[in-house]
Protein backbone atom coordinates (compact mmCIF):
# COMPACT_ATOMS: atom_id res chain seq x y z
CA UNK A 1 0.00 0.00 0.00
CA UNK A 2 1.40 3.07 -1.08
CA UNK A 3 1.15 6.63 1.06
CA UNK A 4 -1.09 8.22 -0.73
CA UNK A 5 -3.71 4.85 -0.33
CA UNK A 6 -2.68 4.66 3.04
CA UNK A 7 -3.77 8.15 4.00
CA UNK A 8 -6.85 7.79 1.73
CA UNK A 9 -8.06 5.04 3.54
CA UNK A 10 -7.50 6.56 6.61
CA UNK A 11 -9.36 9.80 5.36
CA UNK A 12 -12.06 7.08 4.05
CA UNK A 13 -12.37 5.49 7.86
CA UNK A 14 -12.59 9.01 9.46
CA UNK A 15 -15.73 10.26 6.82
CA UNK A 16 -17.54 6.79 7.74
CA UNK A 17 -16.78 6.88 11.48
CA UNK A 18 -18.22 10.83 10.88
CA UNK A 19 -21.05 8.98 9.08
CA UNK A 20 -22.10 6.10 11.50
CA UNK A 21 -22.49 8.75 14.51
CA UNK A 22 -24.43 11.22 12.45
CA UNK A 23 -26.26 8.23 11.77
CA UNK A 24 -27.13 6.94 15.20
CA UNK A 25 -27.59 10.54 16.59
CA UNK A 26 -31.55 10.14 17.43
CA UNK A 27 -31.00 6.92 18.89
CA UNK A 28 -27.75 8.39 21.30
CA UNK A 29 -29.81 11.39 22.19
CA UNK A 30 -33.04 9.81 23.45
CA UNK A 31 -31.18 7.17 25.18
CA UNK A 32 -28.72 9.42 27.33
CA UNK A 33 -31.47 11.90 27.99
CA UNK A 34 -33.49 9.12 29.35
CA UNK A 35 -30.76 7.40 30.94
CA UNK A 36 -29.32 10.71 32.70
CA UNK A 37 -33.24 11.11 33.86
CA UNK A 38 -33.29 7.73 35.55
CA UNK A 39 -30.38 8.19 37.37
CA UNK A 40 -30.96 11.85 38.71
CA UNK A 41 -30.39 11.79 42.28
CA UNK A 42 -29.13 8.23 42.89
CA UNK A 43 -25.18 7.39 42.82
CA UNK A 44 -25.55 3.80 43.00
CA UNK A 45 -26.81 1.26 40.63
CA UNK A 46 -29.83 -0.47 42.46
CA UNK A 47 -32.97 -2.24 41.79
CA UNK A 48 -35.03 1.02 40.59
CA UNK A 49 -32.01 2.10 38.35
CA UNK A 50 -32.04 -1.45 36.69
CA UNK A 51 -35.63 -1.28 36.32
CA UNK A 52 -35.69 1.97 34.40
CA UNK A 53 -32.64 0.47 32.57
CA UNK A 54 -34.75 -1.93 31.02
CA UNK A 55 -37.35 -0.14 29.99
CA UNK A 56 -35.30 2.16 28.45
CA UNK A 57 -33.27 -0.91 26.72
CA UNK A 58 -36.91 -1.73 25.33
CA UNK A 59 -37.93 1.69 24.31
CA UNK A 60 -34.73 1.79 21.87
CA UNK A 61 -36.23 -1.30 20.31
CA UNK A 62 -33.15 -3.90 22.12
CA UNK A 63 -35.95 -6.15 22.42
CA UNK A 64 -37.06 -8.15 25.15
CA UNK A 65 -35.09 -11.14 25.33
CA UNK A 66 -31.91 -9.21 24.55
CA UNK A 67 -32.77 -6.55 27.46
CA UNK A 68 -33.21 -9.50 29.84
CA UNK A 69 -29.70 -10.67 29.02
CA UNK A 70 -28.18 -7.42 29.09
CA UNK A 71 -29.48 -7.00 32.62
CA UNK A 72 -28.76 -9.86 33.58
CA UNK A 73 -25.10 -9.02 32.90
CA UNK A 74 -25.19 -5.73 34.72
CA UNK A 75 -26.81 -7.31 37.48
CA UNK A 76 -23.95 -9.80 37.91
CA UNK A 77 -21.54 -7.37 37.23
CA UNK A 78 -22.70 -5.31 40.36
CA UNK A 79 -22.89 -8.27 42.58
CA UNK A 80 -19.23 -9.14 41.73
CA UNK A 81 -17.86 -5.83 42.17
CA UNK A 82 -19.77 -4.52 44.99
CA UNK A 83 -20.00 -1.02 44.07
CA UNK A 84 -20.90 0.16 40.83
CA UNK A 85 -21.69 3.77 40.84
CA UNK A 86 -24.13 5.24 38.17
CA UNK A 87 -21.22 7.55 36.51
CA UNK A 88 -20.22 4.21 35.17
CA UNK A 89 -23.25 2.20 34.12
CA UNK A 90 -22.91 3.85 30.66
CA UNK A 91 -19.32 2.21 30.32
CA UNK A 92 -20.36 -1.29 31.96
CA UNK A 93 -23.54 -1.38 29.42
CA UNK A 94 -20.90 -0.54 26.67
CA UNK A 95 -18.84 -3.15 28.56
CA UNK A 96 -21.81 -5.80 28.75
CA UNK A 97 -23.24 -5.21 25.44
CA UNK A 98 -19.97 -5.55 23.30
CA UNK A 99 -19.44 -8.45 25.22
CA UNK A 100 -22.89 -10.17 23.98
CA UNK A 101 -22.65 -9.19 20.33
CA UNK A 102 -18.80 -11.07 20.91
CA UNK A 103 -20.64 -13.85 22.68
CA UNK A 104 -23.43 -14.49 19.25
CA UNK A 105 -19.95 -14.37 17.00
CA UNK A 106 -21.76 -11.90 14.66
CA UNK A 107 -18.89 -11.19 12.48
CA UNK A 108 -18.03 -8.07 11.18
CA UNK A 109 -16.06 -9.10 8.10
CA UNK A 110 -18.70 -10.15 5.09
CA UNK A 111 -18.13 -12.89 2.79
CA UNK A 112 -18.80 -10.28 0.00
CA UNK A 113 -15.90 -7.64 0.55
CA UNK A 114 -13.01 -10.71 0.56
CA UNK A 115 -13.68 -11.27 -3.43
CA UNK A 116 -13.69 -14.53 -5.66
CA UNK A 117 -9.72 -15.83 -3.96
CA UNK A 118 -12.01 -17.63 -1.00
CA UNK A 119 -14.60 -19.20 -3.49
CA UNK A 120 -12.93 -19.99 -6.77
CA UNK A 121 -13.60 -18.53 -9.82
CA UNK A 122 -16.95 -16.98 -11.62
CA UNK A 123 -19.19 -14.23 -10.26
CA UNK A 124 -20.57 -14.33 -6.38
CA UNK A 125 -23.80 -14.59 -6.61
CA UNK A 126 -26.41 -12.34 -4.19
CA UNK A 127 -29.98 -12.99 -3.97
CA UNK A 128 -31.35 -9.90 -2.19
CA UNK A 129 -34.70 -9.98 -0.23
CA UNK A 130 -36.83 -8.17 1.99
CA UNK A 131 -40.27 -7.13 2.10
CA UNK A 132 -41.49 -3.58 0.05
CA UNK A 133 -40.52 -0.27 1.20
CA UNK A 134 -37.65 -1.75 3.58
CA UNK A 135 -34.74 -0.09 0.90
CA UNK A 136 -33.97 -3.22 -0.82
CA UNK A 137 -33.65 -1.87 -4.12
CA UNK A 138 -32.05 1.27 -2.76
CA UNK A 139 -29.49 -0.95 -0.84
CA UNK A 140 -28.78 -2.96 -3.97
CA UNK A 141 -27.59 0.01 -5.87
CA UNK A 142 -25.09 1.14 -2.80
CA UNK A 143 -23.97 -2.31 -2.73
CA UNK A 144 -23.34 -1.69 -6.64
CA UNK A 145 -21.53 1.50 -5.83
CA UNK A 146 -19.21 -0.03 -3.49
CA UNK A 147 -17.93 -3.33 -5.05
CA UNK A 148 -17.91 -0.80 -8.19
CA UNK A 149 -15.89 1.55 -6.77
CA UNK A 150 -13.73 -1.36 -5.45
CA UNK A 151 -12.88 -1.29 -9.05
CA UNK A 152 -15.11 -5.06 -9.42
CA UNK A 153 -17.06 -5.87 -12.10
CA UNK A 154 -20.89 -5.67 -11.18
CA UNK A 155 -24.23 -7.29 -13.25
CA UNK A 156 -27.46 -6.39 -11.66
CA UNK A 157 -30.72 -8.46 -12.09
CA UNK A 158 -34.32 -6.63 -11.67
CA UNK A 159 -36.43 -10.16 -10.95
CA UNK A 160 -38.66 -7.42 -8.52
CA UNK A 161 -40.84 -7.90 -11.54
CA UNK A 162 -43.98 -6.97 -8.97
CA UNK A 163 -43.84 -3.66 -9.19
CA UNK A 164 -42.58 -1.57 -11.99
CA UNK A 165 -41.17 0.75 -9.43
CA UNK A 166 -38.79 -1.54 -8.51
CA UNK A 167 -37.54 -2.71 -12.16
CA UNK A 168 -37.15 1.09 -13.10
CA UNK A 169 -35.41 2.19 -9.98
CA UNK A 170 -32.86 -0.44 -9.95
CA UNK A 171 -32.49 0.57 -14.09
CA UNK A 172 -31.94 3.98 -12.70
CA UNK A 173 -29.39 2.77 -10.09
CA UNK A 174 -27.26 1.01 -12.79
CA UNK A 175 -27.28 4.03 -14.87
CA UNK A 176 -25.85 5.96 -11.81
CA UNK A 177 -23.00 3.61 -10.43
CA UNK A 178 -22.05 2.54 -14.26
CA UNK A 179 -23.16 -1.48 -14.20
CA UNK A 180 -25.30 -3.49 -16.72
CA UNK A 181 -28.87 -4.12 -15.58
CA UNK A 182 -30.39 -7.33 -16.50
CA UNK A 183 -34.36 -6.74 -17.23
CA UNK A 184 -37.32 -8.14 -18.67
CA UNK A 185 -40.01 -5.69 -17.74
CA UNK A 186 -42.45 -5.88 -15.29
CA UNK A 187 -44.98 -8.79 -14.88
CA UNK A 188 -42.07 -11.13 -16.41
CA UNK A 189 -40.95 -14.21 -14.03
CA UNK A 190 -38.33 -13.52 -11.72
CA UNK A 191 -36.49 -16.54 -12.50
CA UNK A 192 -35.79 -15.71 -16.02
CA UNK A 193 -34.56 -12.73 -15.17
CA UNK A 194 -32.18 -14.21 -12.65
CA UNK A 195 -31.24 -16.75 -14.57
CA UNK A 196 -30.31 -14.44 -17.64
CA UNK A 197 -28.22 -11.88 -15.10
CA UNK A 198 -26.10 -15.08 -13.53
CA UNK A 199 -25.15 -15.63 -17.30
CA UNK A 200 -24.88 -12.31 -17.97
CA UNK A 201 -22.45 -11.93 -15.23
CA UNK A 202 -20.22 -14.89 -16.15
CA UNK A 203 -20.68 -13.73 -19.94
CA UNK A 204 -19.21 -10.72 -18.95
CA UNK A 205 -16.55 -11.91 -16.61
CA UNK A 206 -18.14 -10.26 -13.61
CA UNK A 207 -17.29 -10.13 -9.76
CA UNK A 208 -20.15 -10.00 -8.36
CA UNK A 209 -24.23 -10.56 -9.14
CA UNK A 210 -26.80 -8.73 -7.42
CA UNK A 211 -30.42 -10.18 -7.98
CA UNK A 212 -33.70 -7.91 -6.67
CA UNK A 213 -36.48 -10.17 -5.65
CA UNK A 214 -40.13 -9.24 -4.88
CA UNK A 215 -41.12 -8.93 -1.59
CA UNK A 216 -44.47 -10.13 -0.96
CA UNK A 217 -45.02 -11.93 2.99
CA UNK A 218 -48.75 -11.89 2.18
CA UNK A 219 -48.53 -15.96 1.55
CA UNK A 220 -45.66 -17.27 2.60
CA UNK A 221 -46.00 -20.53 0.41
CA UNK A 222 -45.68 -18.46 -2.97
CA UNK A 223 -42.88 -16.36 -1.17
CA UNK A 224 -40.92 -19.71 -0.88
CA UNK A 225 -42.22 -21.16 -4.09
CA UNK A 226 -40.70 -18.10 -5.42
CA UNK A 227 -36.97 -18.01 -3.68
CA UNK A 228 -36.57 -21.50 -4.46
CA UNK A 229 -37.03 -21.49 -8.06
CA UNK A 230 -34.98 -18.45 -8.20
CA UNK A 231 -32.47 -20.35 -6.79
CA UNK A 232 -32.84 -23.58 -8.63
CA UNK A 233 -32.78 -21.76 -12.14
CA UNK A 234 -29.62 -19.89 -10.84
CA UNK A 235 -27.97 -23.11 -10.08
CA UNK A 236 -28.25 -23.90 -13.74
CA UNK A 237 -25.42 -21.34 -14.67
CA UNK A 238 -23.70 -21.39 -11.25
CA UNK A 239 -24.38 -24.78 -9.45
CA UNK A 240 -23.70 -23.27 -5.90
CA UNK A 241 -25.83 -19.91 -6.39
CA UNK A 242 -26.37 -18.11 -4.72
CA UNK A 243 -23.68 -17.66 -2.37
CA UNK A 244 -25.41 -15.44 -0.24
CA UNK A 245 -28.84 -14.42 0.50
CA UNK A 246 -28.91 -11.01 2.00
CA UNK A 247 -31.85 -9.79 3.61
CA UNK A 248 -32.61 -6.26 3.81
CA UNK A 249 -34.39 -4.87 7.10
CA UNK A 250 -35.98 -1.55 8.12
CA UNK A 251 -34.50 -0.22 11.28
CA UNK A 252 -36.92 2.47 12.28
CA UNK A 253 -39.51 0.04 12.12
CA UNK A 254 -38.20 -1.33 15.68
CA UNK A 255 -40.06 -4.62 16.47
CA UNK A 256 -41.12 -4.73 13.10
CA UNK A 257 -37.82 -5.77 11.77
CA UNK A 258 -37.96 -8.91 14.16
CA UNK A 259 -41.12 -10.52 12.82
CA UNK A 260 -39.90 -9.93 9.64
CA UNK A 261 -36.88 -11.35 9.84
CA UNK A 262 -38.54 -14.43 11.91
CA UNK A 263 -40.96 -14.61 8.51
CA UNK A 264 -37.94 -14.51 5.82
CA UNK A 265 -35.95 -16.92 7.48
CA UNK A 266 -38.88 -19.25 7.51
CA UNK A 267 -39.26 -18.70 3.97
CA UNK A 268 -35.48 -19.40 2.96
CA UNK A 269 -32.15 -19.85 4.01
CA UNK A 270 -31.14 -16.23 5.12
CA UNK A 271 -27.25 -16.01 5.44
CA UNK A 272 -27.21 -12.27 6.46
CA UNK A 273 -28.68 -8.92 7.06
CA UNK A 274 -28.42 -5.41 6.30
CA UNK A 275 -30.77 -3.08 8.13
CA UNK A 276 -31.19 0.23 6.71
CA UNK A 277 -32.53 3.71 8.01
CA UNK A 278 -30.89 3.95 10.95
CA UNK A 279 -30.45 7.55 10.58
CA UNK A 280 -33.97 8.79 10.54
CA UNK A 281 -35.20 6.90 14.25
CA UNK A 282 -34.07 6.55 17.66
CA UNK A 283 -34.65 3.03 17.94
CA UNK A 284 -30.99 2.04 16.63
CA UNK A 285 -30.98 -0.81 19.58
CA UNK A 286 -32.90 -2.72 17.28
CA UNK A 287 -29.35 -3.60 15.76
CA UNK A 288 -28.54 -4.89 19.14
CA UNK A 289 -31.20 -6.64 19.22
CA UNK A 290 -31.35 -9.03 15.69
CA UNK A 291 -27.77 -9.49 16.63
CA UNK A 292 -28.64 -11.16 19.42
CA UNK A 293 -31.58 -13.00 18.76
CA UNK A 294 -30.80 -14.46 14.92
CA UNK A 295 -27.75 -16.76 14.37
CA UNK A 296 -27.51 -14.74 11.03
CA UNK A 297 -24.79 -12.27 11.11
CA UNK A 298 -25.54 -8.44 10.21
CA UNK A 299 -23.11 -7.81 7.18
CA UNK A 300 -24.40 -4.08 6.71
CA UNK A 301 -26.71 -1.01 8.39
CA UNK A 302 -27.48 1.95 6.31
CA UNK A 303 -26.78 5.25 8.52
CA UNK A 304 -27.46 7.98 5.58
CA UNK A 305 -28.44 8.94 1.53
CA UNK A 306 -25.38 9.02 0.44
CA UNK A 307 -24.03 5.89 -1.58
CA UNK A 308 -21.32 5.92 0.54
CA UNK A 309 -23.97 5.58 3.59
CA UNK A 310 -23.67 1.83 3.47
CA UNK A 311 -21.12 0.06 5.96
CA UNK A 312 -20.33 -2.78 7.11
CA UNK A 313 -21.03 -3.61 10.32
CA UNK A 314 -18.52 -3.99 13.12
CA UNK A 315 -19.91 -4.47 16.45
CA UNK A 316 -17.18 -3.01 18.37
CA UNK A 317 -17.07 0.45 16.19
CA UNK A 318 -21.17 0.33 16.33
CA UNK A 319 -21.33 0.08 19.94
CA UNK A 320 -18.68 2.48 20.56
CA UNK A 321 -20.67 4.78 18.09
CA UNK A 322 -23.81 4.34 20.22
CA UNK A 323 -22.67 5.04 23.29
CA UNK A 324 -19.69 7.86 22.15
CA UNK A 325 -21.14 11.27 23.79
Amino acid sequence: MGLFDFFKKDKDSKEQQASLDAGLEKTKTSFFNQLSKAVVGKSTVDEAVLDDLEALLVHADVGIDTTVKVIERIEQRVARDKYVGTNDLDRILREEIAALLEDNNTGSTAVLERGDAARGAGPFVIMVVGVNGVGKTTTIGKLAHRFHSAGKKVVLGAADTFRAAAVDQLIIWGQRVGVPVVSHGMNTDPASVAYDAVRKGVELGADVVIIDTAGRLHNKVNLMNELTKIKRVMQKVIPDAPHEVLLVLDGSTGQNAFLQAKEFTRATEVTALAITKLDGTAKGGVVIGISDQFSIPVRYIGVGEKMTDLQLFDKHTYVNSLFSK
